[in-house]
């Protein structure tokens, strides 16, 4: 059964950092595209970043350039690295498995995720 378990979360000024963890159990992990999500009050959760087993990264625009994904195979650890942080980021974030644009109709049960909040 594959467990999913997001920390790092809190809240933050505009233009502060955080960097969030994920640790996943149950699962192969480094053969596993992992990927970082979120849902902001309101909105549908959307894709933010993936990686692949080697370490190639994506990101969605909205990101890109100030978010950086990165994973720990030996620990079964996926990192997401926010910089520059936006009040538009304010969500909660999850990870999970990443398999492209129809993400949402392969994706593993959903951990607790962690709260990020970017308030002045």
């Amino acid at each position: 059964q594959v467990q999913l378990v997001e920390s790092g979360g809190g809240t933050v000024q505009p233009g502060g950092s955080l960097r969030l963890s994920c640790t996943v159990s149950g699962v192969i992990f480094s053969i596993n595209v992992m990927g970082w999500y979120r849902e902001a009050p309101g909105k549908e959760r959307e894709w933010v970043a993936a990686i692949t087993g080697r370490g190639a990264a994506t990101y969605s625009d909205s990101v890109r350039g100030r978010f950086t994904i990165s994973r720990d195979n030996a620990k079964n650890a996926v990192y997401l690295q926010m910089n520059m942080l936006e009040p538009e980021d304010t969500a909660v974030y999850y990870c999970n498995t990443y398999q492209g644009s129809n993400w949402n109709l392969f994706v593993w049960p959903w951990g607790p995720g962690t709260q990020v909040a970017v308030s002045s």
